[in-house]
């Protein structure tokens, strides 16, 4: 059986620990046989490295507790640290600017630099020191935008027989290596989008297919199944003796996607069973269903975890059972407690008995009615747009047969989507932070919010002025 890890990407909109506690033992009965942990900013870094953590970063013990309740599940963890691309919750920091591959850019990580190589080997060695009995560690690799753009790497690149792809390979095999040492029970995994168009030569020669395991990544609903199993052929003729794959369950359809298309996902996972069915048993690892949450450090927020979780839980059954059927479709709705799953579009009926299923029937609520019904207010209402427009409204102008007209609907629309906001509020407290919060409520709710707050207000201010 291989394996099948749900990535929790923890850069945006952590959940709290005791939501992952409800969580975990529905992924374990959807068919998950583990988490890939992708902490960035979250993890509790001491030391040289305090500055990493963000304000809402876990404690020791929550994490100490988050693995104890996936040990007890039957879950494999397996953390993910970035040590190449996507640097950027590090190197955004003056304290290892000058770690930066290209100066102004804080994605990349200088390669050239042994203090680069000690920065990396200090972040595993915490992230080791919280886990126990690892098989894995996934040590990112992917995206390494800019390489060889900065100025130590155009001067390596002009000596003979130089490449990007070999300083990339050399990086990666440093970090491998250092991995092996300190922990050699452990396999280092990477993401191959780096590794694709490299030489099969190239490859072998650099000693890194001995090292790790590539997993490859591509989140479409046409992946080129031949393509893929031509490149994990490639990949074994390097050296590589297993390979994992990684499909998506959410944040792969858009940077500031809000609802999870579930028919997206699940067409990923059924190309990946069939890229699976042609491919050597003994190659194959596992997959990763990733759960982005942000496509960078610096993105937007996509589709929240409890939003995306009836997503998840199809995609997990689906490559469970080698298939998705309408016995599977009923599995699924068994599980999450929700009848009628909508699979091609996003709207699905009733609200599901699975942890945070109020926040993805609030959030489905406010993304596909709170701006259109505002715009329906200001922008096609005829009172409104004929009788109460900026220029009106700026001056204070209004027929005061207008306000019987205008102000009953803004008053009633404003109390409405108010009181779901605040329910929304309420929900996700019990899931996220703060932080994490107010930033999808600025994102996603307040700008249409402000908007009829301030009609309402005017419309107050103009009856007042008549008067």
């Amino acid at each position: 059986m291989w394996r099948r890890l749900v990535h929790l990407d923890l850069k945006g909109a952590a959940p709290r620990a005791q939501y992952l506690e409800q969580v975990l033992p529905l992924l374990r009965a959807l068919g998950a046989t583990g988490l890939l942990l992708e902490y960035e900013d979250t993890f509790p870094y001491t030391g040289p490295l305090e500055v990493l953590q963000a304000p809402h970063a876990y404690s020791p013990e929550e994490l100490q507790a988050l693995l104890s309740w996936a040990r007890a599940q039957g879950l494999d963890v397996v953390p993910l640290v970035q040590s190449f691309g996507h640097m950027e919750f590090v190197l955004k920091h003056r304290q290892f600017a000058h770690l930066r591959e290209v100066k102004e850019l804080p994605n990349a990580l200088n390669p050239h630099k042994e203090e680069s190589l000690a920065l990396v080997k200090a972040m595993i060695d915490q992230v080791m020191a919280l886990h126990q009995d690892l098989q894995w560690f996934h040590i990112g690799c992917d995206e390494v935008y800019y390489l060889g753009e900065g100025e130590e790497s155009k001067q390596w690149l002009q000596q003979q027989n130089n490449t990007p792809q070999k300083l990339c390979l050399s990086h990666i095999k440093a970090v491998a290596t250092c991995l092996a040492w300190s922990y050699p029970m452990v396999t280092p995994i990477v993401w191959d989008d780096m590794l694709r168009g490299i030489s099969e030569e190239t490859l072998a020669e650099s000693g890194v297919p001995q090292l790790v395991q590539p997993m490859i990544w591509d989140y479409a609903t046409d992946i080129n199944v031949e393509g893929k199993v031509q490149l994990i052929e490639k990949y074994r003729r390097c050296g590589f003796s297993k390979v994992w794959f990684a499909s998506a369950f959410k944040g792969a359809t858009g940077a500031n996607q809000s609802l999870t298309l579930i028919g997206h996902h699940l067409r990923n996972q059924l190309e990946w069973l069939q890229v699976a069915q042609r491919s050597p048993a003994d190659v194959l690892e596992g997959i990763a269903l990733t759960g982005w949450q942000r496509y960078d450090h610096f993105a937007v927020l996509c589709e929240l975890l409890p939003v995306a979780i009836p997503s998840l839980a199809v995609c997990l059954q689906a490559l469970k059972n080698g298939g998705f059927s309408e016995k599977v479709k009923e599995n699924v709705e068994n599980i999450l407690g929700m009848p009628n799953l909508e699979i091609e579009t996003f709207m699905s009926p009733g609200l599901g008995t699975f942890p945070g299923s109020s926040v993805l029937t609030l959030v489905t609520q406010i993304s596909f009615h709170l701006k259109s019904s505002v715009d329906e207010l200001l922008e096609r209402n005829r009172y409104s747009t004929g009788w109460f427009s900026p220029y009106h409204r700026k001056r204070k102008i209004i027929h005061p047969i207008i306000v019987h007209h205008l102000q009953p609907d803004a008053v009633r629309l404003f109390s409405k989507w108010s009181a779901v906001v605040q329910d929304l509020q309420a929900a996700m407290e019990q899931v996220f932070p703060r932080c994490a919060i107010e930033e999808w409520m600025e994102e996603n709710v307040h700008p249409h919010l402000q908007k009829l707050q301030e009609v309402v207000e005017d419309l107050d201010e103009a009856i007042r002025a008549q008067n």
